[in-house]
């Protein structure tokens, strides 16, 4: 079993599996409601979005974290400004805030000598830089998510599932949507260093959605999309330190590969239990 621990002995891969321990949680809070609420191309589009606001701040030698904040932030309000418009559909809204505000980022890195390295950085992350102050950042960004998702819980369930109802019950669904958006906002800035802005929506969208396949309660679809989360960074490291690939593309990859294997299992489960009840029933003479 040494080969197992080995790689965890080293300094700089046990920062990497605990910040990505950490994204872990923080998508699975986030990506539950994502994928309940049928926002995943909201998720893919503003992970894109913080591209600009990262590239003006690694050219201006500020904070990246700030902002990638700041253009995910542009890109919330975007959204929610234009999809009020009944001219056009919100995925219509969606998606041109998503090419503008990558387009922009690109152009903006395309200013920089070191082009290539950086937009390598931004779109596909590196975990295996984390230092012990983004774990600080990442711990203190999970603990705003567990109170928003807490005191935002009951709006939360009323709005993914009757919007109406929701403001029948005057749980405000005009803010629990605005703090939902805020939300995914936070699991996307929190996870972008980890995996990159094109590998993040690994991480909140595939341990939700295999977690769904097995639990109906919300809680325990959070819980169980932790988890895999958490198999998914650690096997994504192993992988990653053996093979020699990509950190955090690896990580993404095996989250995902960890999706169609629950499905699959799904499926075969399904299957069995229907063969089963098929042959209970008594045959009609």
């Amino acid at each position: 079993m040494e080969w197992l621990i080995a790689p965890f002995e080293v300094s700089f891969v046990q920062r990497a599996l605990w910040g990505g321990v950490l994204v872990s949680l923080i998508c699975a809070l986030a990506g539950t409601w994502v994928v309940l609420r049928g926002m995943a191309f909201l998720g893919d589009a503003m992970s894109h979005g913080m591209l600009p606001g990262v590239a003006l701040g690694s050219l201006a030698g500020g904070n990246l974290l700030l902002g990638a904040a700041l253009s995910a932030g542009v890109m919330a309000l975007g959204v929610t400004a234009l999809g009020r418009s009944r001219r056009f559909s919100q995925d219509t809204a969606i998606g041109l805030l998503f090419v503008g505000m990558l387009a922009i980022g690109v152009i903006i890195v395309s200013h920089s000598r070191s082009f290539a390295v950086d937009l390598t950085g931004f779109l596909f992350g590196d975990v295996l830089a984390v230092r012990e102050r983004d774990l600080g950042f990442l711990a203190a960004a999970l603990a705003v998510a567990v109170v928003v998702s807490l005191l935002g819980y009951r709006a939360f369930v009323a709005l993914t599932f009757d919007a109406r109802r929701a403001h029948t019950l005057g749980l405000r669904p005009r803010l629990a949507h605005a703090a939902l958006l805020g939300l995914l906002t936070l699991a996307i800035v929190a996870s972008f260093h980890v995996v990159g802005t094109l590998l993040v929506f690994g991480l909140l969208i595939a341990p939700p959605a295999a977690a769904m396949l097995w639990a109906s309660r919300i809680p325990l679809i959070m819980l169980s999309a932790a988890v895999l989360g958490c198999v998914a960074t650690g096997t994504g490291l192993l992988v990653s330190w053996y093979w020699g690939t990509a950190a955090g593309a690896t990580i993404a990859a095996v989250a995902v590969a960890l999706f169609f294997l629950s499905a699959l299992a799904a499926r075969v489960r399904e299957h069995a239990s229907r063969t089963t009840t098929e042959e209970g029933i008594p045959q009609s003479s």
